[in-house]
Parts: structure tokens; C-alpha cells; sequence
């Protein structure tokens, strides 16, 4: 009987909106761990869900239940007005390596005429075991997601699947895919991945898509980690960089946005020489040094003024939560603060109810943790919204944190190493096993000077041998590095962890830079 008492209130509002008495249901107190004063509004946050396993894409149930995948193939519902999780479904067919497995999830607006729920996962098929993402539309019936349908598969890879899946205001489904790691990809439009599609919810072309045809809707995406859609409609997504430039994109039909011919902006002459011949359209912002941008959620609620009209954008490297606030028109960025950085470690997805609260998931327990993380109970899915100061435990309020910010950190060697490389080689240098090369005591770090500059300047690709073992993980260039910069960071390594090797200086650099 429960589940149909369930299901009941999950039809009973269209749109992701909820009715007062439906938002009667999720009254469960839940309590506050931590406080924020931000301008007149004092935010509270509180732990909804832990112990989850890497939960990657939640969503707003029309039931005010919050939606959820895990990356190992589960979908589940985390019941708000009891903090019971319900199992849905176990996607047997679910490939996870690394950043591969179940991916990302969108519920169709209107699940009373169609109660149909879209997720993203890898798989490997065929007889070599090739890597496919999948978009795979199922039907939710009797608490539980049934007739899986696979509307559309292209391939996937151990990273770069992007995947984050999202409704238009016009009712089509949008899939943000990533470039599978095949750098031709992103630049042909005729290609499905690092793209923006466009899709019919039975997994037909839409009839007034921009190419007649053709699922595409926008291309030149690396690695899209981040998908919303606006009230006006407006498409943002978050991307990965490479080294450098982070994005935020505002998605127009029909626009080229540059990966991997560009990266951010068009601030380089190779760059502006490209845009001038071929159009392209430069992102609403970038960050360099890379923070790793991960969910966005619009931010359009009267419930914490401070934040209204904002694009909420949680962060894996730089561990925070950013609030990018933009002008009336939705088509700049005008301003940017963080919160809680270091706190609650990796934010995955954000998902915000129709009343203005806020839902983090935390992705601590994935292949690449932060030092410090997985704490016991991660990971978790945390609760931020505006509390009156009787709500809050007099210790809370007294320790109360104020507003956001920014700080511009010295530009030393351990502050690049922080910035560039610790995301893979860890704070330690000791790396990642089977994926990331150590830096301690390896030969490539503590031999030869030029040698090391060139693998740091020029990147690597394909197989290298280090301390005996086999990596084959593609490591970018950081060319752009000044040579004061470059200088720094490799006398850090070399002299960090044990390595007892000799400084790089400037003069160095630039002898080796006037050489190639």
C-alpha cells in the first residue's frame, strides 16, 4: 500500500512543481550540522543521506522525494519525509571504470502522461568488448522502473562520457556527450560525441531540429559535466578543460564552441586567427587554474534572495560550491563566490525544489579522492536552505561563517603543484595506482632537468615506465606555464617527498625554451 500512497503524490503535480500539500510531505527534521550568514539570510545545512556509493546525478521528484544514480548502476529514491532510500532499479548491464558506469538521469516533466525516467550509462558490447554509453529511457510503474528502452547509443571510453541529460522547455530531451576522447570528434557534426543532442522522448529526431536529420544541436564540447536548463529556456553547461579553461557555456543552436581548436576564450593569436576565419563562440567564463566543474542547478527561487538568478555549480578539485550569478538577461556572468571549500569535499550534482532548498551530493568515494576523504559517512547528499535563527543550535549560530569569496593564493612551487597536479599525483606524489605515475623517487622526476621540462612542457601520450611499472594515461601540456612558474613547480617535485634533486632555475627554462 505505501508505494501507492507514493506514487499518488507523485503524480499529483506536473512539471517538477509540487502543491503546498504535497510539500506538507517532506517536513522530517532534519538537523543542522553547519550555518552561513550570506547578507540578511543565515543558511543551514544538514545531511539528508550518507553512505551512499558515488552518487552522480540527483533530481527533483514531483513526489519531493529527491532521484538518484550510482555510478556502480544503481537508481534510487531517497523518500524526504522518512530519509529511507528505495532501490528502483540495478542496472546489471553497467560498465564502471573510473569515471565510467551510470551516469546521468533526467525525469520527464509531466510523469503523470509520461512517467518515463532517462538515464546515461557505459556498457561494453560485441565480441571486443567495446566501450558504448547508452541513453536508455525506462518506465516508472509500481515503485519500481520497468521497459527499458534504449533510444540511442554512441561510444564511450574510460572518461570522457560526459554525460549530464536534461528536458527543454518544449518537452525534448537533451544529452550533453562527451568527446570519448577522440579529438576529432567534438569538430564533426556529423559525429554524436562532444556534442549537445537534441532528442524526441521515444528516440527519434526531433522534426524542427537546426540540422534537418540530425541529432545535433551544438558541438566543440570536450567533456560536459554539468546541464541546465532555464524558466526562459536558456541551456547552460559546465566542461572540463584540459590543463586550463573550465568553462561555462551558454548553448545556442547551430554554435561551435572551439575544443579542441580552443580552450575558454579566444586570448591566444593561434585562437583569435581560428574564430576569425570560422566562427565560434566563447564561453561565459573559464578558470585557469582548472577546478573541475561538475553539476549545475539554476538558482531562480525567492527563498535566499542572495542567490537568486544564479547558476549553482558544484566542483570536484576545487572542492566548493560556486554561485555564478548572472545579469537580468541570463547572457553574462557577473559575479562569482565559493562556499564551503574544503569542507564537505568533491560536490558532484546539485538539484534545487520548487521552495528554493538545495541538495549536494558529495562524490568522495569515486576513483579519485581527495586527501583527507572519504570521511566515514560519505558519501552523502546534504540539504542547504535558509533557517531562522531559532532553528540553529546557539554553538552554530556563535561559529556562524560569513558570506563568500575568493582568495588569490602565492604563486609558489606548492601552490602550482596544489593548483595543476596534485588532482592526479596527489599531495603526496605518490599518484594512483594503475592509473597516475608516481612523483616520488621516480626516474623521470629526479634525472635529467630537460628531460623532465619536456615531459611538463609538451605533455605525454601512450605508454611510459615508471619506477618499474606501466601507465598509459594521457598527461596535457602546460606550455602555458611562465618560466618563473615552471621553474618553481619543478623545483618543488624534484625536491619534494623524499626527491633530493637538484633546483630548476629560470635560466634553465629559458635555455630549454630557446632550444625547441
Amino acid at each position: 500500500m505505501r508505494h501507492k500512497a507514493i506514487a499518488a503524490l507523485f503524480f499529483a503535480a506536473l512539471a517538477g512543481c509540487v502543491s503546498s500539500k504535497d510539500q506538507d510531505v517532506i517536513q522530517k527534521e532534519y538537523p543542522i550540522e553547519s550555518t552561513h550568514e550570506l547578507g540578511a539570510s543565515v543558511l543551514g545545512v544538514s545531511v539528508v543521506a550518507d553512505s551512499l556509493d558515488v552518487p552522480w546525478d540527483i533530481a527533483w521528484g514531483a513526489d519531493g522525494s529527491i532521484w538518484m544514480t550510482e555510478l556502480k548502476g544503481v537508481v534510487s529514491r531517497l523518500d524526504l519525509s522518512t530519509g529511507e532510500k528505495h532501490e528502483l532499479l540495478k542496472i546489471d548491464e553497467v560498465w564502471h571504470k573510473r569515471t565510467a558506469g551510470l551516469l546521468g538521469m533526467a525525469l520527464h516533466p509531466d510523469m503523470e502522461r509520461h512517467p518515463y525516467v532517462f538515464v546515461n550509462y557505459t556498457a561494453r558490447e560485441g565480441r571486443d568488448s567495446t566501450i558504448v554509453s547508452k541513453l536508455v529511457r525506462y518506465t516508472y510503474k509500481g515503485d519500481t522502473l520497468t521497459n527499458a528502452k534504449t533510444l540511442l547509443q554512441i561510444e564511450g571510453n574510460t572518461g570522457h562520457n560526459g554525460a549530464r541529460v536534461a528536458f527543454t522547455k518544449d518537452g525534448k530531451v537533451l544529452w550533453a556527450t562527451g568527446d570519448a576522447v577522440k579529438s576529432g570528434y567534438a569538430q564533426d557534426s556529423t559525429a554524436l560525441n562532444g556534442k549537445i543532442l537534441r532528442i524526441n522522448i521515444d528516440g527519434s529526431v526531433p522534426a524542427d531540429n537546426p540540422i534537418k536529420g540530425s541529432y545535433v544541436l551544438a558541438w566543440g564540447f570536450r567533456n560536459m559535466q554539468g546541464l541546465a536548463v532555464s524558466s526562459s529556456g536558456q541551456i547552460y553547461t559546465s566542461e572540463h578543460g584540459d590543463a586550463i579553461e573550465d568553462e561555462i557555456n551558454l548553448v545556442k543552436p547551430l554554435q561551435n564552441y572551439g575544443w579542441p581548436e580552443i580552450e575558454g576564450f579566444h586570448d591566444k593569436d593561434e585562437e583569435k586567427a581560428i574564430a576569425a576565419k570560422y566562427k565560434r563562440t566563447e564561453p561565459l567564463k573559464s578558470w585557469t587554474p582548472t577546478i573541475a566543474p561538475a553539476g549545475i542547478a539554476m538558482y531562480e527561487s525567492d527563498a535566499i534572495p542572495e542567490w537568486k538568478n544564479a547558476i549553482l555549480l558544484g566542483t570536484l578539485k576545487g572542492k566548493s560550491l560556486r554561485v555564478l550569478r548572472l545579469n537580468a538577461a541570463g547572457t553574462a556572468i557577473t559575479s562569482e563566490e565559493v562556499f564551503w571549500e574544503n569542507e564537505y569535499g568533491r560536490l558532484r550534482d546539485i538539484c534545487v525544489s520548487p521552495t528554493g532548498d538545495i541538495y549536494i551530493a558529495t562524490s568522495n568515494r569515486d576513483w579519485n579522492p581527495s586527501p583527507g576523504f572519504p570521511k566515514e559517512n560519505d558519501d552523502r547528499i546534504l540539504l542547504i536552505r535558509k533557517v531562522k535563527a531559532s532553528e540553529v543550535p546557539p554553538q552554530l549560530l556563535a561559529a556562524n561563517a560569513k558570506g563568500g569569496g575568493t582568495v588569490t593564493p602565492e604563486v609558489t612551487g606548492a601552490t602550482l603543484y596544489s593548483q595543476y597536479c596534485s588532482s592526479c599525483h596527489k599531495d603526496d606524489g605518490a599518484g594512483v595506482a594503475g592509473t597516475f605515475p608516481p612523483l616520488q623517487g621516480a626516474e623521470q622526476v629526479i634525472g635529467d632537468k630537460a628531460a623532465l621540462m619536456n615531459i611538463v612542457v609538451n605533455g605525454l601520450s601512450g605508454p611510459i615506465v615508471v619506477k618499474g611499472n606501466k601507465y598509459d594515461q594521457a598527461m596535457p601540456a602546460f606550455s602555458f606555464l611562465k618560466d618563473e612558474e615552471l621553474a618553481n613547480i619543478l623545483t618543488y617535485i624534484r625536491s619534494s617527498w623524499g626527491n633530493n634533486a637538484s633546483a630548476v632555475s629560470i635560466d634553465d627554462v629559458k635555455t630549454y625554451r630557446k632550444k625547441q
